[in-house]
């Protein structure tokens, strides 16, 4: 008797469009994003992730990431792989923000090839702001907050 597996819904659903991302960073790859089988290791999305979330926290919300009284902890993330990326690509890494709440943030990232308008990954990041001095959850400081409120989709 053959058993039938379900497909998961997220193989079935459409993926956004580049359109759904209001904010782009370009992301050059380097050489040694890549791993042994020649496209960018998967490990490596991950710090794409957190290289285009933190650039618009940094420009965008004036996060000090030196000497703040807030930091942003990652307690969450995850990464869809729909298409290999490799040096010598650059990488348009799109941002939108898909729940924002008192002290915490939860971003949706999609990864494309230069002028593409498929993504090749889909992830999502989940940021938790905390007092530096506590290190205990706090409320997203204004300017912050302000900068995630125009990301929301």
């Amino acid at each position: 008797m053959m058993s039938s597996v379900a497909t998961p819904a997220a193989a079935v659903t459409t993926p956004p469009a580049r359109t759904d991302y209001p904010h782009f960073l370009a992301i050059p790859t380097r050489w040694m994003d890549n791993d042994v089988y020649g496209h960018v290791n998967n490990v490596v999305y991950y710090s794409y992730f957190d290289t285009v979330i933190n650039e618009h926290l940094i420009r965008e919300g004036g996060l000090d990431i030196h000497h703040g009284g807030v930091v942003g902890y990652c307690v969450e993330s995850q990464c869809r792989y729909l298409a290999p990326l490799a040096f010598p690509e650059t990488i348009e890494a799109g941002l939108r923000v898909a729940h924002l709440g008192n002290s915490s943030v939860r971003y949706e990232i999609a990864l494309f090839r230069q002028g593409e308008d498929a993504p090749a990954a889909l992830g999502s990041f989940v940021h938790v702001f905390v007092s530096r001095e506590e290190i205990k959850p706090t409320p997203i400081p204004p300017a912050i907050r302000a900068c995630l409120e125009r990301l929301r989709r």
